[in-house]
């Protein structure tokens, strides 16, 4: 089947739409971080760089690493440009530019999500390194798509809202587990996470600034959630849409994070970024073994 130009728009360059990059700028390894500046950043650690490109806050390059070719590209913040990025990614992995017709044999990416993050268990200290063996999307990008049950743990998920007390007004949350090899590659370098991915910062994440909450004591909840030997460990807003998205179309993903706050502690390190630098090589190491 032909996909129409108005579903999936290719620039006059044969790149994809939002994010610039043409079918043969792809690397099987993919890299994805939020902040824009972070794509240097990497791309510090890698050789052979083939290009740069640059299209509103999605900044992207090919390189090398231990001899092996990785893309890196930021996203931005948010769920809905993670919908976009996997979006295009897969297309430029699945889809034939030329005749817009799914090619016949599927090429599965790996693609890991670096990032910053904020902890809530008081035994989390600041500097860790957390691994999103389960995301939870409190952001509703997946229920979009259709049969989300099936790659939501929906035992869990219906333990989480009996616990939470779940506002009827929020949208339903959704547990999706990281691909499995991605999780075996970090779990002797990072705490096993269960990770809140949220639509907003202030609100979303339990910050009171001057509107009161829909569900005023979510964070003690949250905290308070055990399924089995899994735990909420912390805050951000993309792992869900990533490991979700991922699972919809048959590629390999993960979210690994810096504690660079403590919801429980009330701390924060604002001078995180040689640990980030740290876990970026980290990642670089393990994606290339």
């Amino acid at each position: 089947m032909r996909i129409p130009e108005s579903e999936l728009i290719i620039n006059g360059d044969g790149s994809a739409f939002h994010i610039h990059l043409r079918p043969e700028e792809l690397a099987d390894n993919v890299i994805l971080v939020g902040d824009p500046g972070r794509v240097d950043m990497v791309a510090e650690f890698l050789t052979d760089i083939e290009f740069r490109h640059q299209s509103r806050e999605f900044v992207s390059t090919t390189g090398k690493f231990n001899g092996k070719r990785i893309t890196v590209l930021s996203t931005g913040i948010g769920t809905d440009n993670i919908d976009i990025v996997m979006t295009e990614l897969d297309a430029l992995a699945n889809i034939d530019f030329n005749t817009r017709e799914v090619k016949p044999e599927h090429r599965t990416l790996s693609i890991l999500r670096i990032g910053t993050t904020g902890a809530v268990q008081p035994d989390i200290p600041l500097g860790s390194f957390i691994f999103s063996h389960y995301s939870v999307g409190c952001d509703g990008l997946l229920n979009w798509y259709a049969d989300r049950d099936k790659i939501s743990n929906n035992a869990m998920e219906d333990a989480f809202v009996k616990h939470v007390g779940w506002n009827k007004y929020l949208t339903r949350p959704y547990f999706v587990k990281a691909g499995k090899t991605l999780i075996d590659k970090f779990e002797d370098c990072t705490v096993k996470g269960v990770t809140i991915s949220a639509c907003g910062f202030y609100g979303p994440q339990g910050r009171v600034i001057r509107i009161p909450l829909a569900m005023p004591d979510m964070v003690e909840k949250f905290e308070s959630f055990r399924y089995g030997d899994y735990r909420i460990t912390n805050f951000e807003m993309e792992s869900s849409a990533v490991a979700g998205m991922a699972r919809h179309l048959g590629h390999e993903a993960g979210t690994v994070c810096c504690a660079i706050a403590n919801r429980h502690l009330k701390s924060s390190n604002t001078d995180y970024k040689p640990r980030v630098r740290e876990l970026v090589k980290l990642a670089l190491e393990k994606l290339t073994a």
